[in-house]
């Protein structure tokens, strides 16, 4: 059986045994999983020592299949190896090695050795289009890696903190939590259904005003992401009701319980949006600009002040107005995915509402600058520093997925498809700067729109 061979090596600015640390972190296989192919782990025995197996559910084009896997060899600061037991290769052997350098960087390679089922094509695949798929995969991989370890180790003497997450099983969440704890942090989340064993969690019942302050004494920060879905659906009354409600009552309870704790944690993050500005035009808008006078500005400013209790209390609480968040995992750009794939891309409406977007990994290195920069309390706004007008981030999406951005959506049709919703979210624009995310020194990974698009998306 012919096998073929695939290799990938990079220098990580970064000492071997925190190179080696962060891959036996929880999280490390969600943060190395690109966006646009993201698999769904069905078990995982967690680590990578000897006889750990982590099972996965993908695709081979629109073919769902299941890959399981085993870790074999293993040396500390060296190598560890894993092979498929189960999949679609007849052969899958994946070595990842780790050689220190003199400058206290890394040289990390991942080779694979992997064969075809069968002689020919398999479900479409070629050994070069394999080939061609494993270079971005790995490409996605190394520069994630080398950029995440970079964020945590730029912090002088840093801590390991314990961190609690509302709305951890959210989009953001689910890179997030990844995110921090392959940095060494201990992420608790709270849910509202019965807490699995050892799977740091808590139970809360924001409806009925219950969590349990004895259960979060001794957390250093909290961040809180829950809020109903504002970009689905008409907004009806009832609708409208309960993205306030979704906001406000689960902002209060959390911000009264920490207030009252006999060691509260030293940081509050709450998720805001840039809604909070309104429909602002060409206007550059700063943190220190005034509210708009839309719903969603309403329910932005309603947000933000039931962080009172913790403000008042002496809890740094942050207002983390996020932008339009990129990732083909889901939201914005996913949908847009959809019409410029077929060909059938375009501006919507005029095309002159600028979008005030950021990449998901900017977004969540942007909220551990935020629980690690002391001093930094009250507005911050999460966004990259290139806003784009509509037609421009079309022009760009286009260019980067090599189809034609030709086809506008009508601002007639958003209106009768969405009503309110559509004319605020989609029809409506703000340019907004991330002034204080720069003013205290944040790295954006991605500043600008084609950047962030390609490694998002995989294209080189």
């Amino acid at each position: 059986m012919k096998t073929r061979l695939f290799q990938k090596r990079s220098i990580i600015p970064a000492p071997v045994d925190e190179v080696f640390a962060w891959h036996e972190r929880p999280g490390a296989l969600e943060r190395l999983s690109p966006p646009w192919d993201t698999p769904r782990v069905i078990r995982h025995t967690g680590g990578i020592r000897p006889g750990t197996e982590v099972t996965l559910k993908m695709k081979a084009g629109p073919i769902p299949y299941t890959w399981q896997a085993r870790h074999e060899d293993y040396q500390p600061n060296r190598f560890f190896s894993d092979i498929q037991i189960r999949g679609p290769f007849a052969v899958w052997r994946h070595s990842h090695r780790f050689s220190p350098e003199a400058d206290a960087s890394t040289v990390y390679e991942d080779t694979i050795e992997y064969a075809l089922p069968f002689p020919g094509r398999w479900f479409g695949f070629t050994d070069r289009i394999i080939q061609q798929k494993l270079n971005h995969i790995f490409r996605y991989r190394h520069a994630t890696l080398a950029a995440d370890l970079a964020d945590h180790l730029k912090t002088p003497n840093p801590s390991p903190m314990t961190i609690l997450v509302s709305g951890g099983s959210g989009l953001m969440g689910a890179s997030l939590i990844p995110y921090l704890t392959t940095g060494g942090h201990r992420v608790i989340r709270l849910v509202r259904r019965q807490p699995r064993p050892g799977h740091n969690e808590i139970f809360w019942d924001p409806a009925a005003g219950r969590l349990d302050g004895e259960q979060l004494d001794g957390i250093d920060a909290v961040i809180h992401l829950s809020g109903e879905n504002i970009g689905e659906g008409r907004w009806t009354a009832e609708k409208k009701q309960r993205i306030v409600d979704s906001r406000t009552k689960t902002t209060a309870l959390l911000a009264n319980t920490i207030a009252a704790l006999p060691h509260p944690p030293r940081v509050f993050a709450c998720a805001s949006a840039i809604g909070y500005y309104g429909n602002r035009g060409d206007a550059v808008m700063t943190e220190a600009d005034s509210p708009g006078d839309d719903f969603i500005s309403y329910v932005c400013r309603q947000w933000e002040e039931a962080t009172a209790p913790a403000q008042n209390s002496g809890i740094r609480t942050v207002f983390l107005r996020i932008g339009i968040v990129l990732t083909p995992a889901g939201a914005a750009l996913k949908k847009l995915l959809v019409p410029f794939h077929m060909g059938l891309g375009g501006k919507i409406g005029d095309g002159n509402q600028y979008m005030s977007w950021i990449s998901m990994d900017d977004a969540v290195s942007a909220i551990r600058h935020c629980l690690v920069t002391p001093g930094l309390e009250g507005p911050v706004n999460i966004v990259s520093p290139q806003p784009a007008p509509n037609r421009e981030f079309a022009a760009t999406l286009g260019k980067v997925l090599s189809r034609p951005d030709r086809f506008p959506v009508p601002a007639a049709a958003i209106k009768l498809a969405f009503g309110q919703m559509g004319c605020e979210t989609v029809l409506s624009g703000v340019r907004v700067t991330p002034a204080r995310l720069l003013d205290t020194g944040f790295c954006f990974r991605h500043p600008d729109l084609e950047t962030a698009l390609r490694h998002l998306i995989g294209k080189p």
